[in-house]
């Protein structure tokens, strides 16, 4: 299933989901020019994610970021490939939008930058002696998208849907996001990070967003409810 548009409209302008595409775009360009060999591989250590090198299992790439833990936020900005990269800035700027104009420009910057931690350190806990380096805005994405469930569960979703021939569908976000978050905890419980996609990392986003966009929505009706005049 392929995100295509919602049918959720926005109040303002959503300049940090438009600010954070042109980031990961510019930095994919960057990538292009690095070729596909070795430079590129030394670029993949460098900036990508290595959950062993954070707990010092494994031996840090040649010039590692200091602290290593900078990794963590420099790796949400780099990709590996064209499908890669724009499928997330697809999902992102579907999804994004809708709750940048929810918590504002500054909270959600943070919250976009907090899920993408968060996401990484369930992959972290998952594959603690890991060398392979994590790359992909995914888990902050993720994030992003179990904010969108939460808060707007029944935004309509334009699907592209490949079954026995492509189509597109109008579904509920709860079923399109929850279809999602189904398949990440099948592959999560069952294949791991066999095929090379830190599944862990997207439930692990997912919940994250889940839990604080019900923390925000709670926190606000509270603040309502204490000044209603």
């Amino acid at each position: 299933m392929l995100p295509l548009r919602d049918d959720n409209p926005t109040r303002t302008f959503p300049l940090v989901t438009i600010l954070l595409i042109l980031a990961n775009g510019l930095v994919w360009l960057w990538e292009l020019t690095l070729g596909s060999g070795d430079q590129l591989g030394r670029f993949f250590l460098h900036f990508g994610f290595v959950p062993g090198v954070l707990i010092g299992k494994v031996s840090p790439p040649p010039a590692p970021l200091v602290p290593y833990a900078l990794s963590i936020l420099s790796s949400m900005f780099v990709h590996g490939s064209w499908s890669h990269v724009l499928g997330n800035m697809l999902f992102l700027w579907i999804f994004g939008n809708n709750i940048e104009d929810r918590l504002g420009h500054a909270r959600y910057l943070l919250f976009y930058i907090a899920g993408g931690v968060a996401a990484a350190l369930v992959h972290l806990l998952s594959d603690p002696s890991s060398s392979i380096p994590t790359i992909g805005a995914s888990g902050a994405i993720a994030a992003v998208m179990g904010a969108y469930l939460f808060l707007f569960p029944h935004a309509k979703v334009r699907t592209l849907v490949f079954v026995v021939f492509i189509t597109s569908i109008l579904l509920p976000a709860w079923l399109f996001l929850g279809i999602w978050f189904l398949i990440q905890l099948f592959q999560g419980t069952f294949a791991g990070n066999a095929e090379g996609v830190a599944v862990w990392a997207h439930i692990g986003g997912f919940l994250f967003g889940v839990v604080v966009a019900a923390v925000t929505a709670r926190t606000t009706r509270m603040h309502s409810d204490n000044y209603t005049t």
